[in-house]
């Protein structure tokens, strides 16, 4: 049987979803300095929140074009107006002050007679192409709730790929595959399925079980460092508070 426990390294934030710290906050208000570093900077943060911040939009009335300029202009708008100089790491989550910075973004274009266009601006914050962004909500939820929702489903996809990464780079795509549907708290999780797991990679029901254990332990560690990069702060309890908001983001 291969060895199933955990790496000790902490993944790189690469891909869909690249990590996005308090860091590449400070990237982008230091863009006189390099302009390529900020562009980076602002392109992590539109992925990571782009999703949230229109169904945000979207909430607050507006239709799928115009929540898209607006979310569009909002992160063009980051760099071009230095509105990342408001931002104090003291005050805690990056998510929270993007929300407030969002929302202000809004009342501003609300006041605007010229909106931005679909499009305009696109040269400057590279969009999310796949579609994701016209699935609308039906959930009955708040502006604010459903935007916290959002978040959390992003960052709980962008542990899933650094793991997927991770395993895909140590040799166990297949394992991963196989398991990865343990992950899933809405997933069938019964005897029934670990021994049809079993079959697939060829091990006993005890290995697979210990399998899923392990790589469940090193699901919650990567989650926990990509929450971590979001806070001022990689203190273990404030991690914890903020899993438990994400969590909770979820009901």
């Amino acid at each position: 049987m291969p060895d199933h426990g955990p790496s000790r390294k902490t993944p790189h934030g690469q891909g869909a979803f690249p990590v996005t710290r308090w860091s590449l906050v400070s990237s982008a208000r230091a863009r006189e300095g390099n302009e390529a570093q900020a562009f980076q900077a602002l392109e992590q943060l539109c992925v990571l929140y782009w999703q949230p911040l229109y169904g945000y939009a979207r909430r607050q009335g507006l239709g799928t074009e115009d929540a898209q300029d607006a979310t569009q202009g909002f992160f063009a708008r980051l760099i071009d107006k230095e509105t990342f100089h408001a931002a104090d790491r003291e005050r805690g989550r990056l998510r929270t002050f993007l929300l407030a910075a969002f929302s202000h973004h809004l009342a501003d274009e609300r006041d605007r007679k010229n909106a931005w266009r679909r499009g305009g601006r696109a040269e400057i914050v590279p969009l999310m192409t796949d579609g994701s962004h016209e699935a609308e909500p039906s959930h009955d939820l708040t502006p604010e709730h459903h935007f916290n929702r959002q978040w959390a489903l992003a960052v709980l996809q962008q542990a899933l790929d650094s793991l997927t990464r991770e395993r895909a780079l140590a040799g166990r795509e297949r394992e991963m595959s196989v398991l990865r549907g343990f992950l899933d708290a809405s997933g069938e999780n019964g005897a029934a399925a670990y021994e049809a797991a079993a079959g697939e990679l060829g091990w006993s029901v005890n290995t697979t079980r210990v399998a899923v254990h392990r790589l469940r332990l090193r699901y919650r560690q990567v989650l926990e460092a990509q929450i971590a990069s979001t806070l001022e702060s990689e203190d273990p309890e404030t991690v914890k508070d903020e899993l438990r908001a994400l969590l909770a983001a979820l009901t």
